[in-house]
């Protein structure tokens, strides 16, 4: 799994079209946003299906927890990006791990903001430009 981090002000979203993969959402998922988050670029590849979902939503959540403790942020953006890996993921399992990982960041008392998977978004987002305000990460299973 590849993630960019952003700490941002902001960020919007508004679906525009299905892909194949796409997951079906409900009308109010179509668009959001959220202030002050914590956007995680998220590219789960496929090599990450040898761990489950769940072991993999745990390891990304130590992650996102470890980040966001060192900026002071709670709330997080989950937003799958595929253009960070030429080696993806099966759908199915690229979904159950970023549901699973909203599920655990809810637990821990996170605000969360799961972007819709497969769908071509418009978005925008003002990255505040401080020393750790753009980080990568790579989660090996």
């Amino acid at each position: 799994m590849k993630v960019l981090f952003i700490h941002a002000d902001y960020l919007s979203y508004r679906v525009k079209e299905k892909t194949p993969s796409a997951e079906d959402i409900e009308g109010s998922r179509k668009k959001g946003s959220m202030d002050e988050p914590l956007i995680t670029l998220i590219s789960i590849e496929s090599s990450d299906e040898r761990s489950e979902a769940e072991k993999l939503a745990e390891a990304t959540l130590k992650t996102i927890s470890d980040v966001s403790s060192k900026i002071g942020v709670k709330n997080i953006a989950l937003f799958p990006f595929a253009h960070l890996s030429e080696d993806l993921a099966s759908p199915d399992f690229a979904v159950s791990v970023l549901k699973e990982t909203e599920s655990k960041l809810k637990e821990e008392g996170f605000n969360t903001l799961r972007v819709p998977f497969g769908w071509y978004k418009e978005f925008e987002l003002k990255s505040k430009g401080h020393p750790l305000s753009v980080l990568s990460r790579i989660l090996a299973p």
